[in-house]
């Protein structure tokens, strides 16, 4: 297999002043950056247009004028991204919740088996709100259950990279995973493909409004939306399962650490 070329590509959607912060993060560890503008309506998009210059040839601003959600939005420049030639992305969340230094962990991974998905396995802090450290356990169950425990150890945590042909290939497989439902629909997608799947420790932080963090998670919304997609989940499982019964499992998964 060719040689990985990956990009991080961060979609936004009113993320205010910290999108900044956290596109210079990332800048400055010397890979391509691509940020997709979901429709905001904040103006951080001018926020950015400092890095568009000649000596940041790694950078490019996407701006979508309507709100498509996040899945869209990701979607929208992988495709782009595909034809530009990239091989990965690497998904990261604009609001200060992801750490750019652990990028090149991700990079390395993709490098010695560029045929897996590398999932951040979140590690989280006292910042983190209890209600969604426990919340996601529902969704995990849920996923481990789709997938036969290929071995995804967190079906919400958005800091992943991606092989770009599959992931393009399982968004363009469904009408769904355009919004929070992007990341735990890809996941068990890119599962029943049959893509490999390496999960990273990653720590993850929630700045609180002092340090500009913000939240566009919706409790009553989007665990509808979640309940929506893991019914509509569950069905593709039981039509899928006797070819799922009967595939080896994950690959590589004697490479994943063990749980603490």
């Amino acid at each position: 297999m060719a040689a990985a070329r990956p990009l991080i590509l961060i979609p936004s959607f009113n993320t205010g002043p910290i999108l900044r912060e956290t596109v210079a993060d990332t800048l400055s560890l010397g890979n391509p950056v691509w940020v997709v503008i979901d429709g905001s309506s904040d103006g951080s998009a001018a926020l950015l247009r400092a890095f568009e210059t000649a000596a940041n040839p790694f950078f490019r601003l996407i701006i979508l004028e309507t709100n498509v959600g996040k899945g869209a939005a990701v979607r929208h420049g992988l495709r782009e991204a595909i034809q530009a030639g990239f091989t990965h992305i690497l998904t990261m969340d604009a609001d200060g919740q992801h750490p750019a230094w652990q990028i090149p962990a991700f990079l390395k991974l993709a490098s010695a088996h560029p045929e897996a998905a590398v999932f951040g396995r979140p590690v989280f802090d006292s910042s983190a709100p209890a209600i969604r450290v426990n919340g996601r356990k529902i969704s995990n169950f849920w996923t481990h259950l789709e997938t036969l425990g290929w071995g995804v150890d967190d079906s919400l945590f958005g800091m992943r990279l991606y092989p770009a042909a599959d992931l393009l290939a399982v968004m363009e497989s469904t009408r769904f995973a355009r919004r929070f439902d992007f990341d735990p629909e890809v996941a068990v997608r890119l599962a029943w493909r049959g893509v490999p799947i390496l999960n990273l420790p990653t720590p993850v932080r929630y700045p609180s409004k002092e340090q500009g963090g913000v939240s566009q998670f919706r409790y009553l919304r989007d665990n509808a939306l979640l309940s929506w997609m893991h019914l509509r989940l569950l069905c593709g499982f039981f039509l899928r399962l006797p070819w799922l019964l009967s595939r080896a499992s994950n690959p590589l998964d004697h490479l994943n650490p063990p749980h603490s």
